[in-house]
C-alpha cells in the first residue's frame, strides 16, 4: 500500500510539472495567435484604404498629403516651438521675479542697517545711560547736563543722521520731554511700546501705523538698565524716514509688481500708493502672485510679493510677433503657395493626358500642344505624341501599301516558284558530287575522292536552312571539313588543330557561326603570309560561360584595326550588312547577338606579324541545348 501510494504522489507531481511545463508554451501560442490576427487586421485595413484612395482624384490627394503630411506636422511642430519658448519666458521670468524678490530684501534689509547702528551706537555710549540714570532736582539742573551730554557725547554726531529721527526714552521722571529724551510714561500707551515691552529682543523692527502720523517704521534698541538706589529701564527709538525708502523702491524700476508686506498689510509698493500719511492698507491681490519670499528682519517677519504682469502671454506674443509672422509665413503660407503650383502643375497636363485619350476613337490621334515639361508627366506626354505621330505615319502607309497589296501578292508567287526551283538544282549538284567521288574511288585516286565527299558535306551544310542553329559537334564538323579542303589548298603552310571539352558537344549556337571565324583566319590570315601557319579552333567552359576562340598565326593587323573590328562585332546590325567590305564576321555576330538577346562578349586581340585570336564569351544561361 505505502508503494502505491508513494507512485500515485510521484505520478501527480510529474503531471504538474508537465502542465507548468506547457504554460509558457500555450501563452506563447496565444500571444503568436494575437499578433497574426493584428497583422491580419492590419493587412485588410491597408487594403480598404487603398481602395478607398483608388477612388479619389488625384487633387484630394494631393490635398490629403498637404494637409497630414505638412500642414498638420507643421502646426504641431509650431505649437511646440511656441508652447516651448512660451515656457522659457516663463522660467525667464521667474528668475527674473526671483532676482526681483532677491534685490527687494536686500535693499530693505540695507535700508535698516543704518538706523541699527546708531542705536547700537548710543547702546555702547555709557555717558548716554548715565545721564538717562541721573536724579534731577530741577529741569535747570537736567537741563545743564543734557547740554553736557549732547556736546560731549555720540549724540552730537548722530542728531538726524540719515534723515532718522532719533528718541531716547527712559523712565526717569527727571528728564524734560523734548530735545531727543523723553520719559517712558509718555508712550506707555502706544501700540507700539506694548509690542515692544512683551518682545526680548534688544534690537527690534516694528512697523506700524497711527491716525496723526500715518505709516511708520523704527528700530527700537534696549540700552540696558543701570542703578544707583534702583533700577532705570531705557531705549533708544530710530524711526526710518519711510519716504526715502519708498523712493528707493520706486527708483529701483523692477520689471514687476513689488508688494513688501508685514501679515496681510503692506508696507509699500513698487505700483503705489504709498502716502505716509495713510494707514497701512490690506493686500488684495492675492491671486496674481507669483512668487512670495518671507525673511525675518530684527524680530519683524516681511513678504515679498512679486506679482506677474498683466497678459505676460500677449506681450510675450506682441515681443515675438516678427518671428511668430515668419514662422507662420515660411510654415503654412509658403508650402500652401508650393503645393498650389505643383497640383497645377501635375493636375492641368494630366488632364491635358487624359482629353486626348478621351478621343482615342477617331481616325488619327491628336497629339497634346504646348510646352510639356521635362518630368515623368512630361515624358509621358511626349512619348505619347510621338507615338501618335508614329501611328498616324503607320495608318497613311497602310492606306498607301493598300494599292500595293496585288504586286506584292504576285512578287510572292514569284518567289515561291524560285524557291521551288532552287530546291531542286542542289539534287543535281550532290548527284555529280556523289558520281565524281565513286569514279575517283574506282580510278583508286583517294585523295580527290576525299577532297569531293568534304566539299559534298559543306553544300550539303550550306543548302540545308531547316534551322539556323547547330550542335557544337555538328558545327565542328563542318569546320574540319573545311579546314581538310583549305589544307590541299596551302599544303605544308597550313596546319590546324580542333579541341572541344566533351560538355560543350550538344550546346547549340548559330550555323556556320564558327566557320565564318574559321575562313577569316584563313583569308586573311594564312593567305597573306608566306610562311606556314596554324589555325587553333578551342571550344570550352570557364566561369558559367561559353567560350569560344579561334586563333592564327597569320599576318595580323594593326591595333587602330583590331579595334575597330571589335568595336563592329560589338555594334553589328543588319545596317552593316548592307553596306560593303568584310560583312561576313558581322553577320556571324550579329546572329549570336540575336540568339542570346545581345548577351555575348566579343573581344579581338592581334599584332601585326604575330597574328590574330577571336575570342567570343555566351553566359550558358543564354544557350539550349539539342534535345
Amino acid at each position: 500500500m505505502i508503494f502505491i501510494h508513494l507512485q500515485d504522489t510521484l505520478q501527480r507531481r510529474f503531471n504538474a510539472r508537465d502542465k507548468l511545463q506547457d504554460f509558457p508554451r500555450e501563452i506563447i501560442g496565444q500571444g503568436g495567435g494575437a499578433v497574426k490576427r493584428l497583422r491580419q487586421g492590419w493587412r485588410r485595413l491597408a487594403e480598404r484604404l487603398g481602395r478607398a484612395l483608388n477612388d479619389l482624384s488625384l487633387r484630394k490627394k494631393l490635398r490629403y498629403l498637404y494637409y497630414f503630411c505638412v500642414i498638420v506636422p507643421i502646426i504641431l511642430t509650431d505649437a511646440v516651438i511656441l508652447l516651448s519658448l512660451i515656457r522659457a519666458e516663463r522660467s525667464e521670468q521667474r528668475r527674473q521675479m526671483a532676482d526681483v524678490a532677491s534685490a527687494v530684501q536686500y535693499n530693505v534689509t540695507n535700508f535698516t542697517e543704518t538706523p541699527v547702528v546708531i542705536a547700537r551706537t548710543i547702546y555702547l555710549d555709557g555717558s548716554v545711560r548715565e545721564f538717562l540714570a541721573e536724579t534731577y532736582e530741577s529741569p535747570e539742573e537736567y537741563y545743564a547736563a543734557y547740554q553736557k551730554i549732547t556736546g560731549q557725547s555720540v549724540l552730537k554726531g548722530i542728531a538726524h543722521i540719515d534723515n532718522s529721527v532719533v528718541t531716547i526714552y527712559a523712565d526717569n521722571e527727571g528728564i524734560v520731554n523734548g530735545g531727543g529724551f523723553l520719559r517712558v510714561s509718555e508712550v506707555q500707551g502706544e501700540g507700539w511700546f506694548r509690542r515692544y515691552s512683551q518682545s526680548s529682543l534688544d534690537t527690534q523692527l516694528i512697523l506700524y501705523d497711527t491716525p496723526s502720523d500715518g505709516r511708520s517704521i523704527s528700530i527700537l534698541r534696549n540700552l540696558g538698565q543701570f542703578s544707583w538706589n534702583g533700577k532705570t529701564e531705557m531705549f533708544v527709538k530710530v524711526d526710518l524716514n519711510y519716504s526715502s525708502l519708498v523712493a528707493d523702491t520706486i527708483n529701483m524700476n523692477y520689471d514687476f509688481p513689488v508688494y513688501i508686506c508685514c501679515g496681510e498689510k503692506v508696507i509699500l509698493s513698487s505700483e503705489g500708493p504709498n502716502n505716509q500719511g495713510d494707514m497701512y492698507p490690506s493686500f488684495t491681490r492675492q491671486k496674481d502672485v507669483a512668487l512670495e519670499e518671507k525673511f525675518e528682519l530684527y524680530g519683524e517677519t516681511l513678504t515679498v510679493r512679486v506679482l506677474r504682469r498683466t497678459n505676460s502671454v500677449l506681450g510675450f506674443l506682441r515681443d515675438n510677433a516678427v518671428t511668430i509672422t515668419l514662422l507662420l509665413l515660411f510654415n503654412i503660407l509658403a508650402p500652401l503657395l508650393i503645393m498650389n503650383l505643383i497640383e497645377r502643375s501635375i493636375n492641368s497636363r494630366i488632364f491635358r493626358l487624359g482629353d486626348v485619350f478621351n478621343q482615342v476613337d477617331s481616325e488619327e490621334l491628336i497629339t497634346i500642344p504646348g510646352d510639356n515639361g521635362r518630368d515623368e508627366i512630361g515624358g509621358l506626354m511626349d512619348n505619347y505624341n510621338r507615338m501618335a505621330v508614329r501611328m498616324n505615319g503607320l495608318i497613311d502607309q497602310v492606306y498607301r501599301n493598300r494599292l500595293r497589296e496585288q504586286e506584292m501578292d504576285i512578287a510572292r508567287k514569284s518567289a515561291e516558284l524560285l524557291a521551288l526551283q532552287s530546291q531542286i538544282n542542289p539534287h543535281f549538284l550532290f548527284n555529280a558530287l556523289e558520281s565524281i567521288r565513286m569514279h575517283s574511288i574506282l580510278k583508286d585516286e583517294r585523295e580527290t575522292a576525299d577532297m569531293v565527299e568534304k566539299l559534298a558535306i559543306m553544300e550539303r551544310q550550306n543548302v540545308d536552312w531547316s534551322s539556323d542553329t547547330n550542335t557544337v559537334r555538328r558545327e565542328l564538323e563542318f569546320v574540319e571539313a573545311y579546314l581538310a579542303l583549305q589544307k590541299y589548298r596551302f599544303g605544308d603552310r597550313l596546319s590546324y588543330r580542333v579541341d572541344a571539352d566533351p560538355e560543350c558537344q550538344d550546346f547549340l549556337v548559330p550555323k556556320l557561326t564558327i566557320t565564318t571565324f574559321v575562313e577569316n583566319a584563313c583569308v586573311h590570315g594564312i593567305e597573306s603570309k608566306t610562311s606556314p601557319g596554324w589555325i587553333f579552333v578551342r571550344v570550352g567552359v570557364e566561369a558559367e560561360e561559353l567560350c569560344i576562340e579561334v586563333e592564327d598565326t597569320g599576318g595580323g593587323m594593326e591595333e587602330d584595326e583590331a579595334r575597330a573590328l571589335e568595336g563592329r562585332m560589338r555594334g553589328a546590325s543588319i545596317d552593316m550588312l548592307r553596306g560593303k567590305g568584310r560583312v561576313g564576321v558581322v553577320n556571324a555576330c550579329l546572329r549570336i547577338r540575336m540568339m542570346t538577346d545581345g548577351h555575348v562578349d566579343f573581344a579581338v586581340e592581334s599584332e601585326k606579324g604575330v597574328g590574330t585570336v577571336f575570342a567570343i564569351k555566351i553566359p550558358l544561361c543564354r544557350i539550349e541545348r539539342a534535345e
